[in-house]
């Protein structure tokens, strides 16, 4: 198992769709550890490690009674504070050891639940998601990547596969053309902006878009990824898709899309962009899992990283030991690519 550099464990990571918790507890992957999740009092989630202090029994696979999280074991009691609040067995006189379970920070924004490890970092969600008006999502979607995180990020962010992998549907590899890219840093990752052509020439570009004024892909450490396009008639879209590693092989992905500037329902979306996306996301997710297995196997992996894979060192270095900056240039980087 990988053994995640431990400023990971500060950093917060989209793990599960606000919908898929309620009073039950239930475990999900994080970093190679189990978590439980629960809405003890109905309406707040709180988290946990998934074991018990006693002896170590999954939490999640017990319940929650009278707003308190019991241990399926020897029924021990912890509140949303993970504060030990019942011993069965004890005599009543007994005062309870201050015994707590280990909470891990969990905060909820726009139908995501956001978890980090530890809460000796009080940094906020990044800009980028808080940005994002709630009452313009259109569409909120989870599934499991089979593969590394890193390669998934880089999935999302490098446009060059998609002539390939997604033939006809993004990009046709008859018709690329010259366009300027440049990755610039921030202070919560990067953003990549291609210029020189304002139109696409797969068939999801056709169905659903109009003539575009500028075209970002935005990197916010550690694990998300959102592609916004301008359009001349004033609208908006960004495709955010967040990221949580289970483990070192399987990958958590949540992808939402917001609109601005548009009257779009929800139920256009589902009903004629949906089956266009569900489609580009099982290829990416065959490719990703033929890279992981061709990984395993070989076990001796050393990547090529050419001019034109702009994202991937970049990518490593947030998940570095020491991530103190994106290893980038002050002033970024300019090159061109045919797309």
């Amino acid at each position: 198992m990988t053994p995640w550099p431990s400023h990971l464990r500060s950093q917060w990571f989209a793990v599960t769709l606000s919908r898929k918790v309620g009073r039950a507890p239930k475990r999900f992957l994080l970093l190679g550890r189990p978590i439980v999740l629960a809405r003890l009092d109905g309406q707040r989630v709180v988290g946990f490690e998934d074991r018990c202090p006693h002896r170590h029994a999954p939490l999640s696979k017990g319940r929650c009674i009278d707003g308190q999280l019991q241990c399926p074991y020897h029924g021990w009691r912890f509140d949303a504070q993970g504060r030990l609040q019942a011993l069965p067995g004890a005599p009543p006189e007994q005062r309870l050891p201050g015994i707590h379970a280990r909470r891990v920070c969990v905060t909820e924004r726009d139908g995501v639940i956001w978890v980090r490890e530890r809460d000796d970092d009080k940094r906020d969600l990044p800009e980028r998601v808080r940005s994002m008006d709630t009452w313009n999502r259109k569409f909120l979607w989870q599934t499991v990547w089979r593969g590394n995180i890193v390669d998934a990020l880089e999935n999302v962010l490098d446009p060059l596969h998609t002539h390939f992998v997604h033939p006809g549907l993004v990009r046709k590899g008859g018709e690329r053309c010259a366009m300027r890219v440049r990755l610039q840093p921030n202070n919560e990752g990067f953003t990549v902006d291609y210029s020189g052509h304002e139109t696409q020439s797969g068939l999801l570009y056709r169905l659903f878009e109009s003539p575009r004024e500028s075209e970002r892909a935005h990197f916010c450490a550690p694990g998300t990824a959102q592609l916004e396009y301008r359009y001349r008639n004033g609208s908006r879209a960004c495709i955010s898709l967040h990221f949580s590693p289970q483990d070192d092989r399987n990958t958590h992905l949540i992808g939402m899309l917001h609109v601005q500037g548009r009257r779009v329902p929800a139920w256009a979306v589902r009903l004629f962009l949906w089956p266009f996306i569900r489609r580009v996301a099982k290829q990416d997710a065959r490719m990703l899992g033929w890279q992981a297995d061709n990984t395993r196997i070989f076990g001796d992996r050393q990547d090529i990283v050419t001019r034109c894979d702009i994202v991937r060192r970049h990518l490593m270095s947030a998940w570095r030991d020491d991530p103190a900056s994106i290893d980038l240039p002050p002033d970024g980087i300019d090159t061109e690519l045919y797309l």
